[in-house]
Order: structure tokens, then sequence, then C-alpha cells
């Protein structure tokens, strides 16, 4: 495990004692800039990710290109104090997603110049999900089909890579047994673990795919299969890791050399849950709607200490400026949301899914959550009214860990995510 660890961190020293790697998806710049600093404090590697609804050709629901996105993440390295030769950029969920509703030829020449574009702008882990139907597929395509697309994106990667004359050329990670992204929209009770003949027979039917297109080169930085290790999250509840039902799956790779489990939807496990999937072969573990859940978290409770604190006049009023948003451009959370108005109301705020993440872009919440934090850096929060709203961040504040300034408390409450996932991947 740890050597897929060094190839994917290009050889830096630190990684040779991690057992596992964690990777950050997500495009907030104070959830990235909380990973970095843990990252620092850790002395380790960090690994973020895009997804291709958030990062495309076109700018996704971000506004970024691939170019525009490293550009972005640079700054805030920049801005931090990490290193780059110590960011790992990466690709998820690459490939027809976002235009699944045309026809498949159409929507895989998009992916392929979404690929295009991830490689040339520097990003070095390649995920290729190729598992969604397109709209003349049948619903469901056979490994065949979703393993020879694939193959066909890695080939495009492959050549822009060579075209781009970068030193180190991609990684890649494959599989057809793909969660969701940001978690199931339906209630779950529990989930069944990839077979172990199912992920065989995927890496034997992706390998047979590369070789019809002799990229048996690229083959072999094929670090990873995606396979469901029985770990997923709905909009109130969460199922958690079982080793015991996914030990015919570990032993799967002692029959894969060189590559690893890569676990998505590992969002909300418990710690301890999350040292055991590294244990067993999940090495690369995936967070993304986990830490910006802490970040609502934190910025509503420093909302609800400023209608303490501030005349109301003065207030920012956040929590009703994302609700305001939300209401004015439902598409990014009706379809996934339901129940009556109540019902539909919690789950705005509170759903694991965490649909509050796209609209923190949008700039009247962006203008909101700035004059939060310059409201609170311009006023003292008494201790005793952090300990009631953030009691984690009140005994930070009572260790000297933290200054008390607003960033760092939202810093402090968004590491506090990180942190676990930092632990399981050195144990």
């Amino acid at each position: 495990m740890p050597d897929v660890v060094a190839r994917l961190a290009n050889g830096h020293s630190s990684s040779a004692s991690l057992k596992g790697i964690y990777s950050i998806c997500s495009a907030h710049p104070w959830v990235l800039g909380a990973a970095m600093q843990q990252a620092l404090e850790d002395g380790t590697p960090l690994l973020i990710e895009s997804t291709s609804n958030q990062v495309d050709q076109y700018g996704g629901y971000t506004g970024m290109n691939p170019e525009a996105f490293v550009r972005f993440v640079h700054l805030i390295a920049e801005r931090v104090g990490f290193p780059r030769e110590r960011l790992i950029l990466g690709g998820d969920h690459l490939g027809p997603n976002a235009w699944r509703s045309f026809p498949a030829e159409e929507a895989m020449q998009r992916a392929e110049a979404l690929i295009d574009a991830y490689v040339c702008a520097g990003f070095s882990k390649i995920h290729l999900d190729t598992s969604m139907a397109c709209g003349d597929d049948p619903e469901r395509l056979s490994d065949g089909v979703v393993a020879q697309r694939a193959a066909r994106l890695c080939a495009v990667a492959e050549s822009a890579s060579a075209r781009a004359g970068l030193k180190t050329r991609p990684a890649y990670v494959i599989g057809t047994e793909v969660p969701v992204p940001g978690g199931a929209s339906e209630a779950l009770s529990t989930v069944e673990v990839t077979r172990q003949e199912a992920a065989l027979e995927t890496v034997g039917v992706h390998r047979d795919a590369w070789r019809a297109r002799k990229l048996d080169a690229a083959w072999d930085r094929v670090i990873a299969l995606v396979v469901q290790p029985g770990v997923e999250f709905d909009h109130t509840k969460v199922i958690d890791y079982q080793p015991a039902l996914a030990t015919g799956l570990a032993q799967v790779l002692a029959q894969l050399p060189g590559m690893v489990f890569e676990a998505h939807s590992t969002d909300y496990q418990r710690p301890e849950s999350l040292r055991a999937l590294v244990q067993d072969g999940f090495a690369i573990l995936k967070v993304g709607p986990g830490v910006t859940f802490a970040l609502r978290e934190v910025l509503y409770a420093l909302s609800d200490i400023e209608a303490q604190l501030l005349p109301a006049a003065r207030r920012a009023d956040l929590r009703a400026v994302v609700e305001t948003a939300m209401l004015r451009k439902p598409a990014n959370w009706d379809r996934y949301y339901h129940g009556d108005e109540a019902q539909q109301r919690l789950l705005r705020t509170y759903s694991y899914s965490d649909r509050v993440r796209y609209y923190w872009a949008d700039p009247q919440v962006d203008a909101a959550a700035q004059r939060l934090l310059r409201n609170l850096a311009n006023t003292t929060i008494p201790e005793n009214l952090l300990s009631c709203h953030l009691p984690a961040q009140y005994w930070a504040l009572r260790r000297h860990t933290i200054d008390g300034s607003p960033m760092s408390i939202v810093q402090s409450k968004v590491r506090e995510v990180i942190q676990h996932y930092a632990s399981a991947c050195r144990h």
C-alpha cells in the first residue's frame, strides 16, 4: 500500500510512513486552506481532487476550468505556505457524466475534451468513470463497454501528457461499481459489498481494453480500483463500515499487485472505521460533503453567535441569505430533497449530502460569509459564548492552539474532520 502512496506523492520522503492517503474533494478555499494547514502540521503530501461537476472545460458549477482550478489551488498554497511539490491534484469521476443525456458518441467526445484539459493542466491522478449510461445507451452498461470507454479516455490522457511534455505521466483509477457522487438520494438500510469475482472481472476487462489499445505502459500506472466496501450515507444516516463483511473483498488485493482500493463516500465514518478501511486495503479515502458539512456547521454557529452580539442592522444574517439563495435557485437540491415543506427546509440545511455546498460561490452568499467573519473579527467573542456554540473550539482557544479569530475557528472545525482521515492514514 505505501508503494501506491509514494507513486502518487512523487516520492516525497514523508510518504513512506503512510499506510494510505486521503483525498479532499472540495473547491471551497477555506476548506482547502484548512487541509493544507493540516498537511503542513503532519509533514505529508496533500491530495486535492475536483469532480467533473465542479470543474470542466466549460467551467462546471464553480466557474473554473481545470487550468483555472490549478491556479486557484496554487494561490491558496502560496498564502498558506504549503509547498507546491507536496500537492497532488486529481480529477474525480472524469467521463461523460455531465453529458449523459446526450447520445453516447457526443458525450464521449466531450469527455475526451474534459480529460485532455485536466491532464494538460497538470492533474496527475485521473479517475476514469464511464459507468453511466448515455442518452442512446441501454439502461445498464456491460463491464466491457465501460472498460472500452475508459480505455478510450486513457488514450486521450496519454496523448495529452506526451503533448504537454509532462515529466510525470498520469496515475489512473478505474472501477464500475462507483457510488453516486455526493451520497445516496434515497433512504438506505444497507449497502452491498462488491463481490470478489466482480472486482477481479472488472480489472480483467479493463486490462484487456487497455491492451487492445496498446496502452500497456499506461496500465502499469493503474493504481487503484473503486469498489464498494459497504459504506454510504443518505440524507439522515450513515452506513458504517463492517470489516467482517468486506473480508473476502480485501483478500482480492493479493491478486492485484501494485493496486489498492479507492473508497468513495467515506464521509461521516467513525474514526475507527476509517482506520479499519485503510488496514483492509482501502488506501485511498475520499471525503467531500463531510468537510463542507463541517464548514456549514461552523459558519452557522458563528452566525448564531453574531445574532447574540450584534444588532440586527449590522448582522450578515448568513443563514437567511443562504436559505434565500437556495429557494431562488433550487436546481441543486429540489430533485434530491423530498417530503413536505418542513422536511425540505430541514434537509436544505442539515442533509448529510450537504447540497448547501453548491451555494457558497453564489455572490450574495459569499458576500454574507465574508461579512460575517469581518463582523466577528471586529467583535470580541466571549469564551463562554463560544463554549455554548462550538465547544471543541472553546477548548482549542483555552489551550492556545487557535488564536480565536473567526478564521482560526473555521479552520479548527474543518480540521476536526480532516484529522480523523490523517490519523487513519498514518496507523
